[in-house]
């Protein structure tokens, strides 16, 4: 069946993957690797945008 999918705009610069997990390349004491969770600057890690307005005003 399918799944609800609210009628919020994805954000386009993350796609909807609002957090991800880089590793440095450095292990820790207990040899698991070093990661740094960044997220998302356009949405603030919540994967959606807000829509903006469609008319402009323009002239006097």
């Amino acid at each position: 069946m399918p799944q609800h999918v609210p009628n919020t705009p994805v954000c386009r610069d993350c796609d909807g993957f609002p957090v991800v997990a880089i590793t440095t390349g450095t292990r820790n004491l207990d040899g698991s690797r070093t990661t740094l969770r960044i997220t998302c600057r356009a949405c603030q890690g919540t994967g959606h945008v807000v829509r903006r307005s469609a008319l402009a005003r323009v002239g006097r």
